[in-house]
């Protein structure tokens, strides 16, 4: 436990110092550009949150070495490893110089290391002909890299909202630390703990006020090491279904999917063009109906804040099937199924102007400038 707090406290306490980066609107660790389609804030963010939550861990790791040095060998590891994932995506943060395809051969990187380090390896899946390909060393290599790439990438592109992504991975750590202890994997839960105490320390200054963005870095090196726990639970615990993990991060991962059949078939475009049309910002532009008051800056965070808690119950009917089920193949992939179903539909009627009422947040009046809240 107080290895635990220490990891919140010193990711908090780090937060605090990027922060106050925010001072200095021209530092090249901001995002300054409010004009790209994703774009929803109102000024410029420190984007290396991430340098924070890698401080939690690491401080986490200390902790834990000075009451057992075995137990914290594995977050010494997967921190290693995860290296040149972070460390690609902290250059683009700085520099935005390091392309897209970079970012995911530095990911792809980490997670061979990882294999030949750690041995989080998916070596079955319950997938006809897939299992013949994990069988194999190679095969089993390959797949693990593309899954840990894939992973990443789509926590990177919910990292869209004030919250959003950190919320999502410290609710799928929360249902693999969950399936570890009912399976007596101590290790595994101990990791996943940790990163959501690490994830929160950011979270504090991240949601609801914006203050503080996770970044490239940030995001790469999160979805990494959600991706690498999950491994490590399935290859520790043949009893897990390989589709646990997989329902765990089906927000995330489907939302990938999605884009990239949205831009390359739909729109004929780059599957790694960004674009303003991913179900959050859909949700954000057509459910959040705040009209403009007396500062715009409060505005849009205040749509911003009030946006990601659907993205987070999305995620949450997904991670809470996914713990009670852990062990049943058969229902967890009956579950991945209804969700890409419902949320095919969601995103179908939203885009075309047809969202339930329900969902709607009321509309506000517009307020002139200068006038007081009471007086006519």
């Amino acid at each position: 436990m107080g290895a635990l707090l220490t990891c919140f406290a010193v990711a908090l306490i780090a937060t605090l110092w990027i922060a106050r980066l925010s001072r200095d609107s021209n530092n090249a660790a901001h995002d300054s550009d409010l004009t790209g389609p994703q774009k929803i804030h109102a000024s410029p963010v420190p984007r290396i949150g991430g340098v924070a939550v890698v401080c939690g861990l690491i401080a986490a790791a200390v902790a834990t070495g000075f009451e057992d040095r075995s137990k914290a060998v594995p977050m010494w590891l997967l921190l290693a490893c995860a290296t040149p994932c972070f460390a690609a995506g902290l250059v683009e943060d700085f520099t935005k110089a390091v392309s897209a395809r970079r970012r995911l051969a530095s990911t792809a990187l980490s997670a061979i290391i990882a294999v030949a380090v750690l041995q989080s390896t998916i070596t079955y899946t319950s997938i006809p002909g897939l299992d013949w390909v994990v069988a194999m060393p190679l095969g089993a290599a390959v797949v693990t890299a593309f899954v840990v790439t894939g992973v990443a990438s789509a926590i990177n592109i919910i990292d869209g909202l004030n919250g959003l992504s950190s919320m999502c991975a410290a609710l799928v750590l929360a249902g693999v630390a969950y399936v570890a202890m009912q399976v007596g994997d101590m290790t595994v839960a101990w990791l996943a703990l940790a990163g959501i105490c690490a994830l929160f320390g950011f979270f504090v200054l991240n949601y609801p006020g914006g203050r503080v963005f996770l970044g490239d870095g940030g995001a790469y090196v999160v979805g990494f090491y959600v991706a690498e726990v999950g491994i490590l639970l399935l290859h520790r615990n043949p009893q897990v279904s390989p589709l646990c993990p997989l329902l765990l991060c089906i927000y995330p991962v489907f939302e990938t999917v999605f884009s990239m059949y949205r831009r390359r078939v739909l729109r004929a475009r780059s599957p790694g063009l960004p674009d303003g049309i991913h179900l959050h910002s859909l949700i954000y532009r057509r459910l959040m109906r705040w009209s403009a008051g007396a500062v715009e800056g409060k505005r849009l965070t205040r749509r911003n804040s009030m946006t990601s808690p659907y993205l987070w119950l999305l995620c949450m009917l997904a991670v809470l099937p996914a713990m009670l089920f852990w062990d049943n193949t058969a229902l967890l992939g009956t579950l991945i199924v209804v969700f890409g179903f419902a949320y095919t539909l969601l995103y179908w009627r939203i885009v075309r102007f047809r969202s339930p009422r329900w969902l709607r947040a009321p509309a506000r009046a517009r307020r002139p400038v200068g006038e007081v809240p009471g007086q006519g």
